[in-house]
């Protein structure tokens, strides 16, 4: 089994994409309503289609689940910390400020603009 992508369903294409691009994500050319942005680390991509575009293909109306989150590993805590004043300046929401974990790594909450959560971390430096 391989997992290689995950989507999140947008009622704000537009400031998604802003979102998802101050995080470091680059999008191909779109296809209609879709977005796709591949992950140069692994195989998995990234999707983002409208509103419309998933209840065309499922049938309803798409509902986040109550708990569900993505994580995101950077190179450092000082990227966890540029990439979270990036996202407060752009306007969006930071559900926790970086902190310095118990469990070794920079940690920060964000949310995208359909309050999909995001974990940021990097590994702290090891003393």
């Amino acid at each position: 089994m391989n997992l290689n992508a995950v989507g999140v369903a947008s009622s704000n294409l537009s400031k998604t994409l802003k979102f998802y691009k101050l995080l470091g994500f680059e999008f191909g050319e779109p296809m209609g309503d879709h977005y796709e942005s591949s992950i140069t680390s692994s195989s998995a991509k990234l999707m983002i289609d409208s509103i419309e575009t998933v209840k065309g293909i499922i049938g309803e109306e798409p509902k986040p689940g109550n708990h569900s989150m993505f994580a995101i590993q950077y190179d450092s805590p000082v990227e966890v910390n540029k990439i979270a004043t990036k996202i407060q300046k752009g306007g969006f929401t930071i559900s926790k400020k970086p902190w310095d974990a118990f469990w070794g790594q920079r940690y920060c909450i964000v949310e995208d603009p359909d309050g999909y959560k995001m974990d940021l971390y990097a590994q702290l430096e090891k003393c």
